[in-house]
């Protein structure tokens, strides 16, 4: 049960009315509502403030609970608000893995999703190249993926064709006749009547009506009488004559050289009238405006194909189409007649660390930058070291004076940008919302992983640096060093903090590039303030810190591990270092305030 009440909007000026004003009705369970309304009329503002993504006053209660209470939003409301909010380059079967993740079901059941919307022959198309009509089968995927309740559709049949809009509406009143509320948004009066159980009219965000279907066809559309007859022309003078005769009113309107639409009376009167004239009639039907049967008996739904792919242009739907979760996810009544799911979910403390796992390799970024850092790494070591002049560190690193930063360095905070930057240009987790869940469990899983790939990135352009410094210069440039630990700490350090400030920059502005920027800013405007602040001697040895350290934790670490420490601090003494660490403590500290406050959950 989807009940909204008191929605309005707030208007972008104090001069202008809200779009939706006062707004309230409620979709059931096992029924299709159709929310209809002129273009700007507010549907789709309705439909934001339900979901909690536009600013304003009232409530919406999903089976008696507002969203923000859900624990799993998207297992309880199934969205489409437009196109799906993917990256073009992404294919179809990753996006859905994917999406998988975030709302916690199992992997396989992009597949299941697939077949059952019929587009599992084009699994490994990318987003970028699919048809509107494969979109909408898509974004219909995605929505039923957690087998939801409530769907929640903004004009899902526009720009599809008249059988691609048949196959839509058949999926729908599928998954309602399992007990699930579908709530979608048109603008076409004839459309709601022939596909919806209910009819909520609304006009400039104002209610109009809330109706059974048979009643909003009987108050608010015109009836008519469909007539095809190789005799168009004497029929309708036959009946125009006889309509004056009996002084009714009534229209005859010349469909097209063998279609009538008569008006104003019904079929039993037209074909009483063709059969006293001897007119013959291939066709007589009520209808409700100009586009067919009110609810024209369901057509077979075609078998599913199992040839490698469907055509793209041919929408076929496979069989079980009418239901959204087949196969083995058939609704049960229970817990008050509410619908159940059988479809496994996935929890734990991982699913966010899975959704990020599939989100950086479900497309060729991480390869592609991993390919360029190491490429400019070895060419920048190599004219380094022929050069000369440069310490053996640096070299390896490649790592110019003139460079704020090595190629390794900004791979790694380019990825971190990437991580929260695609967030908010394509964003997954709340498809067409504008905003991003920003938990400590999301954070966590990104900056995990943006760290594991910079230190891989550091891995590859160190080896392949000293691979080519061996293969052109033989070793040369190269000694087998004294004291290892704390270059190799140094140059992680600097690698994970890159990545970790891309990321917070990235989630703090909403932006890929302002993430990249924060990450330059590090080494050309903080690293010169606090070389300025450490500059001189101090007037206290800070000598022995490692052992004191080491007598105030709780488990006492061995000996050897004092060299880890020191190496550590000595990268945080060190200008750029203590750069990087006053720099993720106010990111966080601004994430934090911006981002944590946020109702979504993970």
């Amino acid at each position: 049960m989807l009940q909204a009440i008191g929605l309005t909007s707030t208007p972008r000026r104090r001069d202008l009315p809200p779009l939706v004003d006062d707004l309230t009705f409620e979709a059931r369970p096992g029924h299709v509502t159709a929310l209809l309304g002129e273009p700007g009329s507010g549907k789709t503002t309705a439909l934001r403030l339900m979901l909690e993504l536009e600013p304003g006053r009232g409530v919406t209660y999903f089976r008696g609970r507002p969203l923000h209470r859900i624990a799993h939003p998207g297992r309880e409301v199934g969205v489409l608000l437009g196109g799906v909010p993917g990256n073009p380059s992404r294919t179809v079967r990753n996006q859905l893995r994917m999406l998988c993740a975030a709302v916690g079901v199992p992997a396989s059941r992009a597949d299941t999703m697939l077949e059952v919307v019929g587009i599992a022959g084009l699994r490994d198309q990318r987003l970028g190249s699919l048809s509107l009509g494969m979109d909408r089968r898509l974004g219909l995927a995605a929505a039923l993926l957690a087998d939801p309740c409530t769907l929640l559709l903004d004009e899902p049949a526009a720009g599809l064709s008249p059988r691609e809009r048949g196959w839509l509406y058949e999926l729908l009143r599928g998954h309602a006749s399992r007990g699930g509320a579908v709530l979608f948004t048109t603008a076409d009066a004839k459309e709601a009547a022939r596909t919806a159980d209910r009819v909520v009219t609304i006009e400039a965000g104002r209610l109009v009506a809330d109706q059974d279907v048979t009643e909003f066809a009987r108050t608010r559309l015109r009836p008519r009488v469909a007539v095809r007859t190789p005799h168009a022309a004497r029929l309708a003078d036959v009946l125009g004559r006889e309509a004056r005769a009996a002084q009714r009113a009534v229209e005859i309107v010349a469909e097209s050289g063998s279609r009538l639409s008569v008006y104003g009376t019904s079929c039993a009167e037209v074909g009483e009238a063709a059969f006293r004239h001897g007119v013959l009639v291939h066709q007589l039907a009520d209808e409700t405006g100009d586009a067919g049967a009110l609810r024209p008996p369901a057509a077979p739904l075609p078998q599913a194909r199992t040839e490698p792919g469907p055509d793209p242009r041919s929408p076929v739907a496979p069989a079980g189409a009418g239901s959204p979760s087949a196969p083995g996810a058939s609704r049960a009544a229970a817990d008050g007649g509410r619908p159940v799911s059988t479809v496994r979910r996935v929890g734990g403390p991982l699913r966010p660390l899975r959704y990020e796992l599939r989100r950086v390799f479900g497309t060729a970024v991480p390869a592609v930058t991993a390919a360029l850092v190491v490429a400019v790494s070895v060419v920048t070591a190599l004219v380094l070291a022929r050069a000369g002049g440069t310490p053996q560190n640096r070299l390896l690193a490649a790592w110019p004076e003139l460079l704020p930063l090595p190629p390794a360095a900004l791979g790694a905070g380019l990825l971190g940008a990437l991580a929260f930057g695609e967030e908010y240009r394509y964003p997954a987790l709340a498809a067409d919302r504008g905003t991003v869940p920003r938990r400590m469990g999301l954070l966590a899983a990104k900056l995990a992983v943006c760290a594991g790939l910079a230190l891989v990135f550091g891995a590859l352009a160190v080896t392949a640096d000293a691979a080519a410094l061996k293969l052109v210069f033989d070793r040369g440039p190269l000694r087998t060093p004294v004291e290892w630990i704390s270059p190799a700490v140094s140059w992680a350090g600097l690698l994970v903090g890159c990545a970790w400030a891309g990321v917070l920059a990235s989630g703090i502005f909403r932006s890929a590039t302002a993430g990249l920027a924060a990450v330059l800013a590090v080494p050309v405007m903080v690293v010169p303030l606090v070389r300025k602040v450490l500059d001189g001697p101090s007037a206290y040895p800070a000598s022995g810190l490692a052992a004191r350290l080491r007598g105030l934790a709780w488990a006492q670490w061995p000996p050897e591990a004092d060299r880890l420490v020191l190496g550590a601090l000595r990268v945080m003494a060190q200008p750029v270092g203590t750069a990087l660490v006053l720099s993720l403590m106010v990111l966080l500290c601004a994430y934090g305030f911006t981002g944590l406050r946020s109702r979504t959950r993970w």
